[in-house]
């Protein structure tokens, strides 16, 4: 079995999109996989499963839809995906403790991706990197360190222009998701 970790997008922000973990809990129980866990309200949940990614994710979202009454992207990762998202950071530790000092609140976030942006996508989004914004893609994930704030930033306000649908999480809710897989895998 593979372990997945499920981010969901827009759920629960600003009173939309509005789902209880323990409802999203049952839905996916029903769905009939393993060793279902939520954490936090911004939905994230991992789960064991034996299907590939892609039509295990259509039928997530599809589940969601027919449960709640709304549909929302949902992004997967493997246990091993994470892991290597985590142990691979593009952003030096001074860096970051640089953003760090004179951010407003988390600095370091990663924009999981549904898929790998085109270079067209790539270039639309090169204008919107700054001394207090900055970025680098690897693959399906984009790393975004702020010396800033996230909140009213022209960078995570474009990362739409890559043309691929996606969602963000802060370093610490990687690092606690990592340190529930590892749980997992004992």
């Amino acid at each position: 079995m593979t372990i997945y970790i499920a981010l969901l997008r827009g759920i629960n922000v600003g009173g939309r999109n509005k789902i209880k973990m323990a409802e999203l809990k049952h839905t996916l129980e029903a769905m009939d996989l393993s060793r279902v866990q939520t954490y936090i309200q911004s939905g994230n949940v991992l789960f064991e499963s034996d299907e590939e990614e892609e039509p295990l994710r259509n039928r997530i979202e599809h589940e969601i839809e027919a449960a709640f009454g709304f549909s929302v992207t949902v992004v997967l990762r493997t246990a091993e995906e994470l892991k290597m998202i985590a142990a691979n950071c593009p952003f030096s530790e001074e860096e970051v403790s640089e953003a760090e000092a004179s951010s407003e609140g988390e600095s370091l976030y990663v924009s999981f991706l549904l898929e790998e942006p085109s270079q067209e996508g790539i270039d639309r989004l090169k204008d919107f990197s700054s001394e207090n914004e900055t970025y680098q893609i690897q693959g399906r994930e984009v790393f975004l360190l702020f010396s800033k704030s996230i909140r009213n930033s022209k960078l995570a306000n474009n990362l739409q222009k890559l043309g691929v649908p996606a969602t963000v999480r802060n370093w610490k809710t990687i690092n606690k998701l990592v340190a529930l897989v590892n749980a997992k895998e004992v």
